[in-house]
């Protein structure tokens, strides 16, 4: 397009009378593509500067050169309702164009350097001014040929470093992949193994090519900030500009930028630095600063970086920023407890040295170690933060002590760094972007407080690209002496001799820790002990594994070497009082003198709230609550002795912790004292009154000896389904084809380390139309699905639980499905009875865990002489049952032939149950179903049932207790963290329960018949698909035309094992067509529902086997 064939479309559309200045757009956009090659023209950007959006971005190779702003033909530019709009653009916007389509004033640095008319308006018409026309397009080549600092918006660099950073990884892990196939001996592949040897041992090449990525493009940032020629930058220029207080990132991006830079990644570097080339790094941090209302812009950019490279990567490392004020009482604490508690005056700012031995580099062979020993002077407050980040705690440190120490003592502040600062900060990070950000954010802040370098040659900050978990290099100093090993070699150093005295900082949350190294799961040995002694006895102590357990042992390790020191952590709390860390509390009470934890909560898992109901807030924009964790240890505390415990509670909004932090110190908390009780040794406050008395009842998991979580399938869509022929033709369909066909057709996805489409072939090809069964499953409340059972671990299904699951398929049987802890909003409602096998997400109630079931007879195999079936008993405890009832117990029961029994599994029903269901037909208030009137279903029994109980009896009470509201109200904080207790049973009410409880039974299997008189209707017709399930008034619509009638509130909101079943059910079904067994079922559940919450209130009125459980009002 030329000009005057723009000026001629800008025509045609101006003389209709009705364009506005968006009907001209496209017309400025072509023209600009057609008088200069090589550029991009955006039109209606967002996001592309932090002063506004203006009408087009210029840009070329991905970076922003120009920007236009343009108002409609013939607007006034210089009119004041523009005034406001254009001068933010100018002081913003070095390269600026102000149009309206005819008229172009440029600006550069805000300064008007020429403008010209291309057309002028006559008559209604756009009429060209031709001789203009070689002038303007000079100016627009021109002008897209600026060289300056466009990029403006933190979240635009951070975007296209990113972008960078991500093509730069993916090219060099195939490269790397290509060279490890070809066996090729590339330098890529040199340098891959060579980091792999000496730095990160268990190093993958997406590992390397992360770090590879991560240099270059945290390398060419610190070199930017530090360069103060602001027109040119270049890969060579990076690598002179990085500062040498980090020689191992100088080094390296020199090593792989260089002149020896891989050609596979030579264009993609260069342009990486065309965009720092258009970045003021210096000014964009600050306005980044201001903006966030933080001192510490260089982290919320690193997050902002991180989020876009590879969230994943963030998530697997459990990187999140830590807030100021957390940062800030931290470093107090530990600096008011190095005062009070070690009696160093200074506190962090302490100068005292001590002596130490180390080895050297002479051997000796009548040493421990081999090596000669030697004396060493160093500091005795060593602070060391064994996951850096971007070095918030160690930058936090250098100003607490510039702040109270030297800001009337600047002329002592340079020779107090290097002589006493330098050398005590210590840190480790892994990954090397944020370790990158950490050297420039500590050069940044002694830049910022003064400090001057006595000579060129600057001390490296001790912050090293390393593993905190491994164990240091046994040859630690010896290593053949380059710039990659020495990195190696003083990270080493610090591990191996450095008295660390002070460990503080946020370790990463990571469940799925990656972290398994020998060293440091040696150690964790320690926490899967038993208070008593012997192996923890959990049966999925995965939680212990977590990695910031792993690095409150690891930082337990540096104070129990050093002999006295502090750990000061912030952390997730679960191990405060989660049962299954008793056996780390254990051993920090006996390493440790003081422990003091500050609660903060906001534990949006576990719905978390203030006392009076309103929102608690996390301190971390993550749903984990964490707590503030100081240990203390002096060396004054005998062996035996075991560590005081102080506790805060800390609830409310995210700023009134804040606040809270910043106005409080540990010596003016009101802490709680915390008594040491065996054998969980909480870290919290109880009611240990209470406790007693519930600790009198049984556990339900030991009762049931058999037990184990649902079935795990690790691919639910492919194995499980609604209908037995469904799985039928799934197999069929799958023994056709082949693998990797199969993982197309079936989206299997990748393979996994128990889990592989092979192993499931191979499993069904052994066992289809064999020893494999097809099965029902429990797979969600009241929503039984199919399977095909082989019973095979690592097979068509990853852990069949078969040891439990075979007693469910063999015979008759009911089970029992409960669980030890509560995740979310809801009261504890985590008992369950099935007749089927179970899937592992049964309950929604425990993150990563799943409930356990427990069959309640146990069937010999299939090869065994004995075919009669024997309880899943623990019969000591049966015993304890025997003595309070005084009753005999017997293995199976033998049931009279009255009208009030029936012969399935001990279910009683008796005349009360016929009352009960008269009443709810009629409406009445179900009063007929009282305890004295349960005295009469007694007499009808002729004795049998007052003379023995058996194991459904047991079942049966136990199902009614834990439906007890009372039960759970009064045991609500010992049901979040154990398996749930149940009191020993008193003939006074043992049957009256047991009968309620056979109701409970009957009413969840969906065998009783009362489920089958609807309470409800589904009145209108219609297709039957569920959209958006919603109540109102009553009514449960699937969609917007059809619903089920007359359902009580009560049942669409009433919880079952985490789950909501009148929601969980039709969500569940989204999209699909509700067949005629569906209708019926869903109303079956709304009965069934329905009369749970009636007969928990009914067993409610009861004392549960004479114990008070009566709730306070």
């Amino acid at each position: 397009m030329t000009t005057q064939q723009y000026l001629e479309q800008l025509n045609k559309r101006y003389k209709t009378g009705i364009s506005r200045e968006h009907t001209y757009r496209k017309d400025l956009e072509d023209l600009l593509v057609s008088l200069v090659k090589d550029i991009d023209v955006t039109n209606e950007p967002a996001n592309v500067t932090d002063c506004g959006n203006p009408d087009y971005v210029i840009t070329k190779k991905d970076i922003p050169i120009g920007y236009i702003e343009a108002k409609d033909i013939g607007k006034d530019l210089n009119s004041k309702n523009y005034k406001e709009q254009f001068s933010r653009y100018r002081k913003a916007l070095d390269n600026l164009i102000i149009t309206d389509y005819l008229r172009f004033q440029f600006f550069k640095e805000g300064e008007l350097v020429t403008q010209i008319e291309i057309a002028s308006i006559e008559n209604g018409e756009i009429k060209p001014i031709t001789k203009n026309f070689q002038q303007f397009e000079n100016l627009i080549k021109d002008f897209c040929t600026y060289i300056g600092q466009t990029i403006r918006s933190p979240k635009k660099l951070a975007e296209m470093m990113a972008g960078k950073a991500r093509l730069l990884q993916n090219t060099l892990e195939n490269a790397l992949n290509k060279d490890i196939e070809d066996e090729q001996n590339s330098g890529l592949r040199s340098q891959y193994e060579t980091f792999k040897n000496i730095l990160i041992h268990d190093l993958t090449p997406k590992g390397f090519a992360d770090i590879y990525a991560q240099t270059l493009a945290y390398g060419m940032f610190a070199a930017r900030y530090h360069d103060e020629v602001l027109d040119t930058f270049s890969r060579q220029e990076a690598a002179e500009k990085i500062p040498k207080t980090n020689p191992f990132l100088r080094m390296l991006f020199d090593y792989v930028a260089g002149t020896n830079i891989d050609d596979r990644i030579k264009h993609t570097v260069d342009n990486l630095a065309d965009v720092f080339r258009a970045v003021d790094l210096r000014k964009i941090l600050s306005k980044f600063g201001r903006s966030t209302k933080t001192q510490d812009p260089i982290v919320h950019f690193y997050e902002d970086f991180l989020s876009e490279y590879d969230s994943k990567l963030r998530k697997a490392k459990g990187v999140w920023y830590t807030p100021q004020p957390v940062v800030s009482f931290i470093v107090r604490a530990v600096d008011e407890v190095l005062k009070s508690e070690f009696g160093l005056s200074q506190g962090l700012a302490d100068t005292t040295k001590t002596k130490i031995q180390i080895d050297s580099q002479t051997t000796d062979k009548r040493s421990k170690s081999g090596y000669k020993q030697i004396e060493k002077e160093v500091h005795k407050v060593q602070v060391l933060d064994p996951a850096t980040g971007t070095g918030t705690f160690l930058a936090e440190a250098i100003k607490f002590i510039y702040n109270n120490n030297f800001k009337a003592m600047q002329g002592a502040w340079s020779g107090y760094v290097e002589e006493h600062l330098i050398p005590r900060l210590n840190g480790f990070e892994l990954l090397m972007a944020s370790y990158a950000m950490a050297h420039l954010k500590l050069d940044m802040l002694l830049t910022d407080t003064g400090y001057k370098p006595k000579s060129t040659q600057s001390q490296r900050f001790h912050i090293y690209l390393t593993n905190s978990l491994e164990e240091h290099h046994p040859d630690t100093g010896t290593l053949f002496a380059n710039w990659l090993s020495n990195e190696a070699n003083e990270a080493n150093q610090i591990k191996k001799d450095t008295p660390v005295m002070v460990v503080m900082g946020n370790p990463p949350y990571s469940g799925e820790s990656a972290n398994k190294g020998q060293w440091i799961m040696d150690l964790m040995e320690d926490y899967k002990k038993e208070p008593t002694g012997g192996k923890l006895q959990e049966r999925n102590p995965k939680w212990i594994n977590d990695d910031y357990v792993k690095f409150m042992r690891y930082g337990q390790y540096y104070i129990e070497k050093n002999g006295s020191g502090v750990l000061a952590f912030i952390n997730p709390h679960g191990f405060l009082d989660n049962p299954t860390f008793r056996g780390m509390r254990y051993s920090l009470l006996k390493t440790y003198d003081k422990i003091y934890t500050i609660d903060l909560h906001g534990n949006s898992k576990k719905k978390e709230t203030c006392s009076d109901g309103s929102k608690d807030e996390n301190v971390f924009d993550i749903m984990q609550g964490v707590s503030i964790n100081i240990l203390i240890k002096t060396g004054a505390k005998k062996n035996n002795e075991l560590a005081e415990v102080y506790h805060y509670d800390l609830y409310g909004k995210r700023n009134d912790k804040y606040e809270f932090l910043a106005q409080n110190s540990l010596k003016n908390i009101q802490w709680s004292k915390i008594e040491n009780i065996a054998p969980q040794y909480y870290f919290v406050q109880k009611d240990w009154d209470l406790k007693k008395q519930y600790d009198k009842g049984f556990n339900i998991q030991n009762l049931f000896p058999v037990n184990s979580v649902g079935i795990v399938t690790a691919r639910d869509k492919f194995t499980i389904h609604d209908t037995k022929q469904e799985v039928e033709n799934t197999i069929k369909e799958f023994l056709k084809i082949n693998d990797e066909q199969a993982r197309s057709k079936f989206k299997l996805g990748k393979d996994v380390r128990d889990w592989k489409v092979s192993y499931a072939r191979a499993d069904l090809e052994a066992n289809y139309q064999k020893e494999g069964v097809f099965a029902e499953v429990a797979y969600r409340p009241f929503d039984s699905k199919w399977t095909f059972y082989t019973g095979k671990s690592k097979g068509f299904h990853c852990y069949p639980r078969n040891e439990t699951m075979k007693h469910m398929l063999r015979g008759e049987n009911v089970g029992v499905i409960f669980s030890r802890t509560v995740t979310g909003a809801y009261d504890w409602s985590d008992i369950q009875v099935t007749k089927n096998i179970v899937e592992f997400g049964i309950m929604a109630t425990r993150v990563g865990n799943g409930a356990p079931i427990a069959p309640l007879y146990l069937y010999p195999d299939n090869d065994s002489l004995d075919s009669s079936r024997v309880p899943n008993l623990d019969m000591s405890i049966v015993n304890e049952i025997e003595k309070s009832l005084g009753l005999e117990f017997v293995a199976e029961r033998s049931y009279p032939t009255e009208n009030n029994c029936h012969t399935r599994e001990g279910g009683y029903l008796s005349d009360t149950s016929n009352k009960v269901r008269d009443s709810r037909l009629h409406g009445n208030d179900g009063d007929n179903n009282s305890p004295s009137d349960m005295k009469g279903w007694q007499s009808q029994t002729d004795g049998v049932v007052l003379k023995n109980f058996a194991p459904i009896d047991i079942l049966d009470y136990i199902y009614a207790v834990l439906h007890s509201p009372s039960y759970r109200e009064k045991y609500k904080e010992f049901l979040k963290i154990d398996f749930p207790r149940v009191p020993y049973p008193t003939i006074d009410t043992f049957w009256q329960l047991v009968e309620l409880g056979s109701q409970l039974r009957q009413i969840h299997l969906l065998e009783s018949p009362l489920v089958t008189d609807f309470i409800t209707s589904y009145p209108i017709d219609g297709d039957n698909i569920v959209d958006k399930p919603t109540y109102k008034d009553g009514k449960v619509y699937i969609n917007k035309e059809q619903y089920f009638d007359n359902v009580p509130e009560v049942a669409w909101n009433f919880y079952i094992g985490g789950y909501q079943p009148a929601q969980k059910w039709l969500k569940d079904r989204k999209g699909r067509e509700l067949g005629f067994e569906d209708i019926l079922h869903y109303q079956k559940i709304i009965v069934a529902l329905t009369e749970t919450d009636r007969l928990m209130w009914e067993i409610d009125k009861m004392d549960v086997c004479g114990m008070d459980t009566t709730i306070e009002s």
